[in-house]
């Protein structure tokens, strides 16, 4: 087993360290820790000798972050605040598991949030904290035990599972629909067209698949998240190629239209994803929600397909 108690300087010392290299003095640390400057300078002191390296540059009366201490003060900065939400997670469920959760901002509100509350029915004792996460990033160095994903089924040392696919609808506001009167999906292109980072290639596929030949990247704004993208098409500023599953309630009010609603669905080629690292596949709260999301996911893509001109594709493996 690898030695971490020979390794792990004391509690004491580190944060001495930490609060003494964000003051960028000796002072102020031990104001903040209710101790004296002394006692701050020994712990300090302690600290470079097992570390065997000096973390401050002493000037007169100012000190200063060393080049190994400004390393050193960001991994132990980091680690800390791990430690500190770890326990506070710990006191707020201390009789239930917990899951650490990052999520995709609009599918997180408008599809997972009203869900939830079925989950914790069957599972009263886990907790589910969210995060947001716009894209993959890597699970080592996060505090994350799983991550619903969208696009290809590949994320370095991660395990995957599909959840759904997505079908794509052009949609614009009421007003610019009545000013440029779009019938067939040539006439989109009259308008500007609104773009979603993750999505470059949606438009050009979405049209291509209907038979028309755009030249080049098609003009408009690029959007880093679904709901600044169908704001921007409710107050008229181009169509927007969105899921048709987030935004049913503005599509209900009318605040958006399908430009074209005559035309067939269009799948996306990528999937929405559950990905989880591998040291996490034995976590309870997470085997316990996979288990619950996959039915959910199940039943939703059942009742989307019974209706017409229904929103989502099948599962897919």
């Amino acid at each position: 087993m690898f030695p971490i108690r020979r390794l792990l300087p004391p509690m004491s010392l580190l944060c001495a360290f930490e609060a003494a290299a964000r003051h960028r003095s000796f002072t102020a640390a031990a104001a903040e820790l209710h101790l004296t400057q002394s006692a701050v300078s020994r712990q300090i002191r302690a600290l470079e000798q097992k570390l065997e390296t000096e973390l401050f540059i002493r000037e007169r009366q100012t000190v200063r972050l060393s080049a190994a201490g400004e390393a050193y003060v960001e991994e132990i900065r980091a680690a800390l605040v791990r430690i500190s939400n770890s326990t506070l997670v710990c006191r707020s469920n201390s009789q239930g598991g917990n899951l650490n959760l990052a999520i995709l901002p609009t599918f997180g509100t408008r599809w997972l949030a009203p869900r939830l509350p079925r989950f914790f029915a069957e599972h009263p004792g886990v907790t589910v904290n969210l995060t947001t996460k716009l894209s993959q990033f890597d699970f080592r160095s996060e505090d994350v035990d799983a991550a619903i994903h969208f696009g290809s089924a590949h994320w370095p040392g991660a395990d995957m599972v599909p959840l759904m696919r997505e079908t794509l609808v052009p949609v614009c506001s009421p007003a610019l629909q009545a000013r440029y009167g779009f019938t067939t999906p040539a006439d989109l292109l009259k308008a500007p067209l609104l773009h979603l980072a993750s999505r470059q290639n949606a438009w050009s596929d979405w049209l291509s698949s209907h038979g028309v030949e755009s030249e080049g990247f098609p003009r408009g704004m690029v959007f880093d998240q679904f709901a600044t993208a169908a704001q921007a098409a409710i107050v008229g500023l181009g169509i927007a190629l969105l899921p048709r599953f987030l935004i049913t309630h503005e599509l209900q009010t009318g605040d958006l239209r399908n430009v074209v609603p005559t035309v067939a669905d269009f799948e996306g080629v990528d999937l929405y994803y559950l990905a989880w690292p591998n040291a996490k596949a034995g976590h309870v709260p997470l085997q316990a929600f996979r288990s619950w999301l996959l039915g959910e996911v199940e039943a939703f893509v059942r009742e989307s397909a019974a209706l017409p001109n229904h929103g989502v594709g099948p599962q897919s493996g």
